[in-house]
């Protein structure tokens, strides 16, 4: 193609302040998307990098829009390609390698968000000022109703459910999706009222544009610095989701928020109690009050979520359900019920007087810390994988009163290990299976055994859940 005549015949790849206070609203929320700009002015060609399961969403929704599109991996046999063999014929999938003829008259790239930004391909069609867009991109262009953002570096999936609860309880049909289940492109046509997207620092790092109803960051923390590069890039990505949002719901533990908030409505949440217009955390007795301007809400025996990291996501949604003017009784009962996510500190099994918990989702230091930390018994942890840069001194610090025994199993266990033999007993093993027995071997009575790796999961397992769906299994068949 002339824009890239200098470049290789073939290309080959190898391919997660101050507060301005809104009055409880007295009408529901206005669920129409008023920021829908799209128009088909052009003859578009799009180009879709990727063939996984955003990938196959990014397909099935140009489809049904009759656009003109390429599909391409760089992996010989990506996960979806049988779904994709069925939509298109052979002239549309490319996998492996593309020549550059084939690519002359792409208009637009739509990117999967695992793919980083240094991969040569991307870089080529950025010199030739090509968009490289998000499945979050045609979306918003796409979709006519209003939709919630969620982000933070944990807690996010847990929030997106919750506010989906909540909403679907008080009178307001909503779907969740985005990062978590379904992708968000699938969610377009159902009968939902509004949307509640869960969006990573990979899908925020690519929108151009994101005008949702409500933006909701829950926390930042050092993750994924191996696909940003480094920890400002990933805090930056996180922050965007505030920049276009009509309503904020933030953690008022992050200082750089106050640069975003402008004249817009805001709702600040966290452990701590702020003056006024927060929703905060107060111990009172033998339990943990979720307030609003240090008035009881709901107390902590009355919910089924357990953990000083959890009641702060509980009340990160409680901010999203005022905004959307929903009604309190409702939310409040709502919230009782609420019984969370698989693979989020779930109780596995209880047998003499031990407990089994996956926390498989605890893919990062930080997450894995509030876990450790929502124990009250002593923990033998279960830990390892693949560490995206994570600081594991840090983690080790944080936690050495916490741990009796680590059990450190996959990729960086070593690296893991190093940091926390300082404060405890470490032990290596090779897989999951093996450190389960050995921990399993050496508890005692009040012990608990806590799966929270610390890292991603992809060095043994296709998935958090994966990891999580073998942990369970491991246990049931062991303490029969």
């Amino acid at each position: 193609m002339e824009r890239a005549k200098n470049h290789c015949k073939v290309l080959d790849y190898y391919c997660d302040i101050s507060i301005n206070w809104l009055s409880k609203p007295k009408n529901k929320i206005d669920l129409v998307n008023k920021n829908n700009s799209f128009q088909k002015t052009i003859q578009k060609k799009y180009f879709v990098f990727g063939m996984g399961k955003t990938g196959l969403s990014v397909a099935n929704f140009l489809k049904r829009n009759h656009e003109n599109a390429i599909y391409f991996d760089s992996r010989k046999n990506p996960p979806q390609l049988d779904d994709f063999k069925k939509l298109f014929t052979k002239e549309n999938i490319f996998l492996e390698k593309i020549e550059t003829k084939n690519i002359d008259d792409v208009t637009h790239v739509i990117v999967s968000p695992g793919i980083n930004d240094n991969n040569d391909l991307l870089k080529i069609f950025r010199k030739n000022n090509i968009p490289i867009l998000s499945d979050i991109d045609l979306y918003v262009e796409n979709s006519a109703k209003s939709f919630v953002a969620i982000t933070g570096t944990n807690g996010k999936s847990t929030v997106t459910e919750l506010v989906s609860f909540l909403c679907n309880n008080a009178g307001v049909k909503s779907s969740a999706g985005g990062n978590l289940g379904t992708p968000a492109l699938d969610l377009i046509d159902d009968d939902a009222e509004l949307h509640i997207l869960e969006l990573s620092s990979f899908h925020l790092h690519r929108c151009s544009n994101l005008p949702a109803k409500v933006a909701v960051l829950l926390n930042i923390s050092r993750d994924h610095i191996d696909w940003h590069g480094d920890e400002e890039s990933y805090r930056q990505s996180k922050f965007r989701v505030l920049k276009d949002a009509s309503s904020l719901v933030f953690n008022h533990d992050i200082p750089e928020v106050k640069n975003y908030l402008d004249n817009k409505l805001s709702v600040s949440f966290g452990s701590r109690t702020t003056k006024k217009n927060s929703y905060s955390l107060l111990p009172k007795d033998d339990e943990i009050l979720l307030t609003y301007n240090e008035k009881k809400i709901v107390g902590s025996s009355q919910l089924k979520l357990f953990g000083i990291h959890n009641y702060e996501n509980i009340l990160a949604a409680l901010a999203v359900t005022l905004l959307l003017g929903l009604d309190e009784s409702l939310v409040i009962d709502a919230v009782k019920r609420f019984e969370g996510l698989p693979h989020r500190m779930q109780l596995v099994a209880s047998k003499g007087n031990i407990d089994y918990i996956n926390d498989s989702k605890g893919t990062n230091v930080n997450a894995a810390i509030a876990s450790i930390n929502s124990v009250s018994a002593e923990v033998i942890l279960l830990a390892g994988g693949q560490s995206k840069g994570g600081d594991f001194d840090y983690f080790a610090k944080a936690t050495k009163n916490k741990i009796k025994l680590a059990v450190l199993f996959g990729e960086d266990s070593k690296l893991i290990g190093k940091q926390l033999k300082k404060y405890t007993s470490v032990i290596y093993k090779n897989t999951l299976e093996e450190a389960f027995h050995e921990a399993n071997n050496l508890c005692t009575s009040g012990d608990t055994i806590l799966l929270s790796p610390a890292c991603a999961s992809f060095d043994q397992f296709k998935s958090f859940s994966h990891r999580g769906d073998e942990f369970i299994r491991i246990v049931n068949r062991s303490i029969k």
